[in-house]
């Protein structure tokens, strides 16, 4: 079963997250707004890592994953866009 999901927006060059979302039109909506430019990206609700073992979506075959610093830094590898001024790129 999967885990609830939300969407997080991380702006380049930024250092952490800038906003939270329930859906990606939302997220999609406050970027044009805002005419911001990075990444709307959605996670589930837990650890990007634990969730995407737990579901099947990563299946850990190196000695490295698992490992702090590779949890610390896995992608939740679901759907994102990447966003200019506010607008996805296509």
């Amino acid at each position: 079963m999967s885990q609830p999901r939300i969407w997080i927006f991380h702006g380049d060059h930024a250092r952490w997250a800038s906003g939270v979302f329930a859906t990606s039109e939302a997220g999609l909506l406050w970027a044009a707004e805002h005419r911001v430019t990075g990444i709307l990206a959605e996670y589930s609700i837990g650890g990007a890592y634990d969730v995407a073992v737990s579901e099947g979506r990563f299946t850990p075959t190196r000695p490295h994953h698992g490992t702090p610093n590779h949890v610390a830094g896995f992608s939740p590898g679901l759907q994102h866009f990447h966003l200019t001024d506010g607008h996805p790129n296509i």
